[in-house]
């Protein structure tokens, strides 16, 4: 295509939200002419379908739950006068405790008042909070984010460790919609073991966000925690953010939670129009359902151009990959459906893997972020007229034409800066073009069973371990292979996973289980 005929491609591709200052250029994406003609009955199944979603519809049939993510920024949306004002009340609690615990009203156990916020989750209970605190913090902060965001040891010690002694002053938030999650259980352990081991009492120091009557929220209660703040059935872990689970640690961050809502808020008032020339979520869901064939048969690489949004392709891959990735479709059909995400951030994807980008297997579509505000302040000259922030956008332009010209498709979004509103404001974009797109390829969205597999199976694990140390410590003095102690508590047929566990309790003193090496590790003996 000549520059000519691309540049009039270009006017033409173009999603304009100007009272929001956002735009979304789909030219670079080699659709046919007859292909947004060919999808309109499937999109105009996508707009019906998301407004009953908003309207309560039972959206999630195989949980049989409503999905009301965007009430939390129109609480006027909600089915009921007992949700709206739930909603408002939340909203209202979490800026009231916030205050309190920046104006030293709410105080630690032995220090004038907190400094730090500890935040312990996993999964959407830690994404979006991570994305948000790295997206918008700064030196002006109230307090200084730290996450617990998963159940690993050393990870926790160095959390811990940049912490140092300023644990007396760290407010911890411990987020679990059911209570029963354990990896943010281990995480609220380790940190409670933490605050003793430094002569504190962890109940002066700690706050919950979780389900009303959950094994937390009890547990909260009985041991006289701070407070508790509701996470609902309706909000899936991934669109938590805009709830208490991402407002909360934002509102003690010191971040303007309101301006985000009015981002999402403004966003929703684009992606609900019924006309695709218009909506950007719409046409969003559209380009990957071309791109991929409407069968995920292309990845979807995020390169924003900013280093303020690095963790949101972490964030977005939870989104999608979570709500897209299923088995069966809603008519229980096998579909292996989903759209898998990685990403950078410009130009250091140019220093990574736009080498494969542009010259190697084209299994994918790119979603550049275009940032036009350099800085809050003038910026210096690099070179006469040039300065750092025009290489960036000179890295962007140079990317995408290289991707071009090897006939690698992209979509690029552009926002003025990387304010509170356009925080809010992106991650509204992404949930509803996930929510147009789960109805085009006929999925559930908003539930999770291969999670849920995941967590059986890891229980299972946990429950052999049992076993073996008790089938170890009932035989002192002896040593086994993993053969032999598989055989042992009668689980020959689960010999690998009877090993794995002996190696990992074998590596850790806690377990005292002494190893024994053999001439391969088949042959390695392990006893109490």
């Amino acid at each position: 295509m000549s520059a000519r005929s691309l540049w009039e491609k270009y006017k033409q591709c173009q999603v304009e939200c100007p009272k929001i200052g956002v735009s979304l250029d789909y030219s670079r994406m080699n659709f046919s002419e007859s292909f947004l003609a060919e999808m309109q009955p499937k999109l105009e199944k996508a707009f019906k379908s998301m407004d009953d979603l908003v309207k309560g519809a039972i959206s999630n049939p195989d949980e049989k739950r409503m999905v009301g993510h965007y009430w939390l920024r129109d609480s006027s949306l909600a089915p009921d006068a007992a949700t709206k004002k739930e909603i408002d009340g939340t909203l209202a609690k979490i800026k009231k405790f916030s205050k309190a615990v920046h104006a030293g009203k709410i105080k630690p156990q032995k220090a004038g008042r907190f400094k730090n916020v500890l935040v312990v989750g996993i999964g959407g209970s830690a994404l979006g909070p991570q994305f948000v605190a790295k997206a918008l913090g700064g030196a002006k902060d109230k307090l200084n984010p730290f996450f617990f965001d998963n159940t690993d040891p050393d990870g926790m010690d160095a959390v811990l460790a940049r912490i140092g002694s300023g644990l007396k002053e760290t407010i911890t938030v411990v987020i679990s919609k059911s209570g029963g999650t354990k990896e943010t259980r281990n995480g609220m352990l380790e940190a409670k073991a933490a605050y003793e081991a430094a002569k504190l009492k962890f109940e002066k120091h700690v706050v919950a966000v979780t389900g009303a009557g959950s094994e937390l929220d009890n547990y909260a209660k009985n041991n006289g925690w701070l407070d508790r703040f509701p996470m609902w059935d309706w909000v899936g872990g991934r669109t938590s953010e805009l709830s208490a689970v991402g407002l909360l640690p934002a509102a003690l961050q010191g971040l303007n939670v309101d301006a985000m809502l009015k981002g999402a808020k403004a966003m929703d008032a684009y992606t609900i129009v019924h006309d695709s020339k218009k909506n950007p979520a719409a046409v969003m869901a559209l380009m990957w359902y071309h791109a991929t064939g409407g069968k995920g048969a292309k990845d979807l690489v995020l390169l924003p151009y900013k280093d303020r949004l690095e963790l949101f392709s972490k964030y977005l891959q939870q989104l999608l990959m979570e709500s897209l990735g299923k088995e069966h479709d809603l008519d229980g059909k096998v579909v292996n459906q989903g759209i898998a995400v990685y990403g950078n951030k410009g130009s250091t994807d140019q220093h990574a893997y736009v080498q494969q980008l542009r010259d190697g297997v084209p299994n994918f579509f790119v979603t550049f972020i275009q940032v036009l505000k350099d800085r809050a302040t003038r910026s210096m000259q690099v070179e006469s007229d040039v300065s750092s922030g025009d290489y960036l956008n000179g890295f962007l332009q140079g990317t995408r034409r290289a991707l071009y010209e090897k006939g690698r498709e992209s979509m690029t979004i552009t926002v003025n800066d990387v304010s509170a509103e356009t925080v809010g404001k992106l991650i509204a974009l992404f949930e509803r073009t996930v929510g147009f797109y789960g109805v085009l390829v006929n999925i559930n969205a908003y539930h999770q069973p291969g999670v849920e597999a995941g967590k059986k199976a890891a229980a299972a694990v946990l429950d052999m371990q049992h076993k073996v140390m008790a089938h170890l410590r009932a035989n002192k003095g002896k040593a086994f292979t993993s053969e032999e102690v598989a055989s042992g508590i009668g689980a020959s047929d689960e010999a690998e996973a009877v090993h794995w566990i002996l190696r990992h309790v074998g590596a850790n003193p806690d377990k005292k289980v002494k190893v024994k090496p053999g001439a391969t590790e088949f042959e390695t003996k392990y006893s109490a």
